[in-house]
């Protein structure tokens, strides 16, 4: 426990900060650096970490840089989705030039925007030669490691194992303009939400005894829909607040996705995972559930069912914010209270787990690779819902395929 693991941030934005925070809970790495292209907002970044004393972190004028110092020995990459290939080939230059050494790298969800960006960003982590990780944080959720484990611990060793999982995301829109343009993005709702969708269904599925490759994806059906930010009055507004460049009215993303994916286990059992996720869900804010079904149990949970509720008369008015939970959309009526976000979503224990994992030179389970096939399956489903038809899996020309919300041609 004397080693302590040096850690350097690429990105400064929400996702960033919510890594910050949920810090706190990880007793054996410090953060230490932080690269943006916005340099204001990396200084920001890294106050914010010495404030919270997660760590001395400064902001560095590039990766190249932040990697040449020793005190970084791995990196959480959370920068935009259509930086994430130019910025994996700067740590990979910068490795193999040996300008620095580093034990391993981290990569916020999705991957990539397409396939073919997926397969190039495994190809440069394993030719970086460093132990990688995936950071599905809802995979790591405290109830949901819990429910899993009884659900399997004591319905499916007694009554059989379970056959249908659902998964759900929801909330009334992404923070930052990048999110909304498709072509930035890799899409809309579903690339950017179904991801953790698709990885909470199949990790509840898997039985915990067995690895991630025993259950097998044989169909994909997928469904795609603008039903709310395409509309007149709802594209003029998006328009107003993000910038000319989020332009619904023209280039519009889907607002809701859903799929059914069809799995057979590795004694040929059918298993279904059905999936939603939705940016025109109003509701006290972010909204996460999941359900497990077997033979004769069922385990649920849902991210809004809290233990506390503040309510607030029309009389007290005040700024909008999101104090109580994420993508708060009221600051009235009666809401449910987040009391800790970064644990409840799943952060502490996400972090906690690379960071042991690096430290220990392990390779952890959760990875690159994991990363790529929830991109394929991605794909498949965006590829289901322009042709209107169930595909097979794999599909043919998934790995030069991109959706054409990406494109900026889809129009609902």
């Amino acid at each position: 426990m004397s080693k302590r693991l040096g850690v350097g941030f690429i990105g400064s934005g929400f996702i960033t900060r919510f890594h910050i925070q949920s810090w706190l809970a990880v007793r054996d790495a410090d953060i230490l650096g932080i690269w943006s292209p916005n340099s204001v907002h990396a200084a920001e970044a890294a106050a914010l970490a010495r404030s919270l004393g997660v760590g001395e972190a400064r902001a560095y004028r590039s990766i190249t840089e932040m990697i040449a110092d020793p005190a970084i020995d791995a990196l959480w990459l959370c920068g935009p989705n259509h930086r994430r290939v130019e910025n994996l080939e700067e740590i990979v230059a910068a490795l193999e030039s040996g300008q620095g050494k580093l034990t391993g790298i981290a990569c916020e969800k999705p991957l990539a925007r397409n396939v073919a960006e997926a397969k190039r960003c495994v190809a440069l982590i394993q030719r970086a030669g460093v132990l990688h990780g995936y950071l599905e944080d809802q995979l790591f959720t405290p109830s949901l490691l819990k429910g899993r484990a009884l659900a399997w611990a004591r319905g499916a060793s007694i009554t059989g194992r379970p056959y249908l999982a659902r998964a759900a995301e929801e909330h009334s829109g992404p923070h930052m303009p990048w999110f909304w343009q498709g072509d930035l993005q890799g899409g809309g709702v579903l690339n950017d939400m179904m991801c953790h969708c698709v990885e909470v269904a199949r990790f509840l599925l898997t039985d915990p005894a067995k690895p991630r490759a025993s259950i097998t994806p044989v169909k994909v059906t997928g469904q795609i829909h603008s039903l709310k930010w395409s509309r007149p009055e709802y594209a003029r507004l998006l328009r107003e607040t993000m910038g000319p460049e989020v332009d619904y009215a023209q280039r519009p993303s889907e607002d809701f996705a859903r799929a059914t994916i069809e799995y057979v286990d590795d004694a040929g059992r059918p298993l279904i995972a059905e999936v939603t996720t939705s940016w025109s869900f109003v509701g006290a804010g972010l909204r996460l559930s999941t359900e497990l079904l077997g033979p004769e149990y069922s385990f649920s949970h849902n991210s809004l069912d809290t233990g506390g509720h503040l309510f607030l008369s029309r009389r007290v008015t005040g700024r909008s914010g999101e104090d109580l939970v994420e993508k708060q959309n009221a600051e009235q009526g009666l809401m449910p209270i987040v009391g800790n976000e970064s644990a409840e979503y799943g952060y502490e224990n996400e972090n906690r787990h690379f960071a042991r994992c690096f430290l220990d030179g392990r390779q952890p389970e959760l990875n690159f690779l994991d990363g790529l096939e929830v991109v394929e399956l991605l794909m498949t489903a965006y590829m289901s819902a322009e042709q209107g038809r169930t595909l097979a899996w794999k599909p043919p020309g998934l790995d030069t395929f991109v959706p054409a919300v990406a494109q900026g041609t889809w129009q609902p």
